[in-house]
């Protein structure tokens, strides 16, 4: 089944997956050749480390801004863990990506641990008082009411403007995957023309 795989194909899965040459080839190795099937499991196997990447320290990075025709804007600050990969242009355009989604979805929030409990206790306060449905899921349900009225105010949990297909930090776990590095967003600030907070 190897000699079926060409090195084309390798180099083409290591450039879209960001892994070894070696891990490229063992991967279409199973996959019998079937590309899709093999980048699939790059990227599930990427995703993966990924999620072991998230505890490390990102103390580098950039601040970078997106303004649109001169009446929105938004300014970002996205970490990692090297200035060697803050360096990049991959990292800069993703930076600058994340500067356009604040700009277009206008989150209010990086992530659900930054909502204030004040604010996420008067929603489900205001949730809890129109609430018509069974008791015995009450609390089951006002979590899932509660979760979807903050769903997009959320900036990891807003659809990826460049494709509605993943979200916010799906897009940036696979930024991790291919950096090799945790990628975090420490903070943003979004302002238009002739709006207040």
């Amino acid at each position: 089944m190897a000699e079926k795989i060409s090195i084309e194909q390798i180099k083409k899965l290591k450039e879209l997956s960001g892994a070894g040459l070696t891990d490229a080839k063992q991967a279409l190795v199973e996959a019998k050749g079937d590309f899709d099937k093999a980048l699939e499991a790059m990227r599930k196997k990427g995703l993966t480390k990924a999620e072991k990447r998230g505890d490390r320290e990102t103390r580098e990075g950039l601040v970078d801004a997106y303004i649109h025709d001169g009446r929105l804007g938004a300014i970002v600050e996205v970490n990692c863990e090297t200035s060697f990969v803050a360096k990049t242009d991959e990292f800069k355009t993703l930076a600058h990506q994340i500067a356009m989604q604040v700009a277009s979805m206008a989150p209010l929030y990086v992530s659900e641990a930054d909502i204030p409990a004040d604010v996420m206790k008067a929603k489900k306060k205001e949730l809890e008082e129109n609430f018509k449905g069974p008791e015995n899921m009450t609390d089951k349900i006002l979590e899932g009411q509660v979760k979807k009225a903050f769903a997009d105010k959320v900036l990891m949990n807003q659809p990826y403007i460049l494709d509605d297909t993943k979200t916010v930090e799906q897009f940036i776990k696979e930024a991790i995957a291919k950096t090799g590095e945790n990628i975090t967003v420490r903070q943003f600030k979004r302002i238009e023309l002739g709006v207040t907070e």
